[in-house]
């Protein structure tokens, strides 16, 4: 929540015409239940993500790591029902005109993790859409593919791209569990006239969600991790 909380201010201080969250928004962390509240009065889509449908009980946590069911079933019970509701209503997926947007991949958009070179091609071709959106992996990346050659990677805070040239799978990283070293907040701005994309950075105050970790009781490495970006 204090990561949302900051991220969005941010987010609308650039003048967007809508904010899209691609999954998860419930899951390892100590406030589901306000994240639901703003995500869903803010968010023109939102997209389910598994910690979503495993808290609902439409995936099986026994596929989950032992911190993430842990944290599952506490929010089983924290959560309040017009949280419920507003996850219940959430799709894996979904489009915008010129966009496609998957929790996961296009190829199963609730559990594959586009990390490497041969899920982000698989996932370029299974879409037709210049600019694909996946979340998931957690981890910020900005990958082309320009003719049949294939590039890009991680995306660090402030990396830009000119979404004219090729088609597009960016995945925006994670505001509130960012893995890729950088514990700030990751989000991605999307100027589709202009055909420019801005990977950004935002702090937040990690020691209140750590202190609020603790507080529930829930696993200590959900909080430690967040220190470190990881």
């Amino acid at each position: 929540m204090h990561a949302l909380e900051r991220v969005l201010p941010a987010v609308e201080a650039e003048g967007v015409d809508e904010i899209w969250s691609l999954g998860d928004v419930v899951g390892y962390g100590p406030r589901p239940n306000p994240c639901c509240e703003l995500v869903e009065s803010r968010a023109a889509i939102a997209l389910a993500g598994n910690h979503d449908l495993g808290v609902l009980g439409v995936l099986d946590l026994a596929d989950f790591s032992p911190d993430a069911l842990a944290s599952a079933l506490w929010t089983r019970e924290v959560l309040r029902p017009e949280a419920r509701t507003f996850l219940e209503a959430l799709q894996p997926q979904g489009t915008r005109e010129g966009v496609e947007l998957f929790h996961g991949s296009p190829r199963d958009p609730i559990w594959e993790y586009v990390v490497s070179g041969e899920a982000a091609l698989d996932a370029l071709e299974r879409t037709t859409a210049p600019l694909v959106l996946v979340g998931h992996s957690h981890l910020p990346l900005a990958i082309v593919l320009d003719g049949e050659t294939l590039s890009g990677g991680l995306a660090p805070g402030g990396h830009e791209v000119d979404l004219a040239k090729g088609r597009w799978l960016l995945n925006p990283g994670s505001v509130g569990q960012p893995r890729d070293g950088d514990p700030r907040a990751a989000w991605l701005l999307l100027d589709l006239p202009a055909g420019r994309a801005s990977f950004r950075r935002t702090p937040y105050p990690v020691e209140r969600t750590q202190a609020e970790i603790r507080e529930r009781k829930l696993p200590p490495a959900l909080g430690e991790r967040l220190a470190a970006g990881l």
